[in-house]
């Protein structure tokens, strides 16, 4: 059987990321059917001159069926269009949540894929205003993917990677991943960490000036630039931390951070936060 993706149907079209993912199929040379129940949302599909479909005419069509929808309502929508889809089709998620939790419906004759958008890096170097105003990726800034698709072989990875490549473009490299190391990069690297320092950073922010009452037009000044060089010398090692620094920053630990932070890592703990995440009891194995 060939590996050849030609035509694909993006369910969700008219959502955040059916949108942005629409955008870029558009200009592309696969054939895209756009599928949205959503009346409001089916103005903004229509709005970019976009053609609505039925999805249970097209599904049937399409080598490659994308649920651009919000997780906790994956489950549900994939019980109404995995039956629909033929034989040998690939079902592709935006996040592996769901698929970790394993609450997308099976069927033995499909393959199952989730390919979730790194955005660009904060050290891309960027050469045009559209670059720099890009900061989601998606449209000028390139980024990498991570993707998990443990049923492909080679060859079927090297095609979904050209799908994936255009959705997310522009896209330097797609890594390949199982479901469960996915989740560990979302949500417990990105989300239950790096999203959660950079809201706390924001309420250091604010409670700096509320508390000192330093202008906050300084306090953003100081903060956005020392954001920069912290990230460089953590992880690009261009020049070491001061030893004052240093201590500060183990005070910092020792009054912030709780010493067994790491169990986050623990698969009991990532089972937790897909779980509050998904709104349900617990994750089922």
């Amino acid at each position: 059987m060939s590996s050849e993706l030609k035509t694909i149907t993006v369910i969700g079209a008219g959502g955040k990321m059916g949108m942005r993912i629409s955008a870029n199929f558009q200009k592309s040379d696969y054939q895209v059917f756009y599928s949205e129940n959503s009346p409001p949302a089916q103005e903004n599909v229509k709005a970019q001159g976009r053609e609505l479909s039925d999805a249970a005419s097209v599904v049937p069509l399409s080598d490659v069926v994308i649920l651009a929808v919000p997780d906790i309502v994956l489950g549900k929508v994939s019980e109404l269009i995995v039956p629909q889809m033929k034989s040998g089709a690939i079902l592709l998620t935006l996040d592996p949540a769901a698929a970790y939790a394993n609450l997308i419906a099976q069927r033995a004759d499909i393959r199952y894929a989730v390919a979730h958008p790194c955005h660009p890096s904060v050290f891309l170097q960027r050469y045009t205003k559209e670059e720099h105003a890009d900061a989601f990726g998606g449209v000028a800034a390139i980024q990498h993917v991570a993707a998990s698709f443990e049923a492909g072989s080679t060859e079927e990875k090297a095609e979904l990677s050209k799908v994936i490549s255009v959705m997310y473009g522009p896209v330097e490299e797609v890594h390949w991943v199982t479901v469960t190391q996915l989740a560990y990069l979302e949500p417990t690297l990105v989300e239950t960490v790096a999203c959660m320092v950079g809201a706390f950073m924001k309420e250091a922010l604010d409670e700096t000036v509320k508390h000192s009452g330093v202008p906050e037009e300084a306090a953003k000044a100081m903060l956005y630039g020392h954001i920069q060089i912290a990230l460089a010398v953590a992880f690009r090692a261009t020049n070491p931390f001061s030893d004052a620094c240093m201590i500060a920053m183990e005070y910092g630990r020792e009054k912030i951070v709780k010493p067994d932070w790491k169990q986050i890592f623990d698969q009991k703990e990532l089972d937790i936060v897909i779980a509050r995440m998904l709104k349900i009891d617990a994750i089922r194995r």
